[in-house]
């Protein structure tokens, strides 16, 4: 499997962004038509999820829920000051993985893949890989 780099550039501490179109602009340069298609997140403050993208208020009260869960302070000891972000993003993960079916992502109707941003803004990437079969 060959993994191409995709340029996620972040404008806030905390924030959600749709990936699905430029994770398809990758799938389109192969020819693969039926097979997997790997997102690995290479950061420990960010991670990886699918989720609803019609309503964008889904992705807001997904961080106001993980800001409740785990909020910025705390008796935390990781120097730093972002132990909060190491947090959510294991909560979130840091891989997914989506079929591809007839040369498009097999994506539900109302999903998207998503870059959290839980230590931004920060110029970040996503790596992408496509497996056929």
């Amino acid at each position: 499997m060959e993994w191409t780099r995709v340029e996620v550039p972040t404008t806030a501490r905390a924030q959600m962004i749709d990936i699905s179109d430029s994770v398809a602009a990758e799938l389109e340069k192969t020819v693969m038509k039926n097979g997997t298609c790997s997102v690995y997140m290479p950061h420990t403050t960010a991670g990886l999820t699918i989720n609803e993208n019609a309503d964008p208020d889904v992705t807001r009260d997904i961080l106001t829920g993980l800001a409740r869960l785990v909020p910025v302070t705390g008796d935390y000891r990781h120097a730093e000051g972002n132990s909060d972000a190491h947090i959510k993003a294991s909560l979130m993960g840091f891989s997914l993985k989506v079929p591809v079916i007839d040369g498009r992502l097999a994506l539900g109707t109302w999903q998207a893949l998503y870059f959290c941003e839980f230590d931004g803004p920060r110029h970040r990437y996503v790596l992408v890989g496509f497996m056929d079969g």
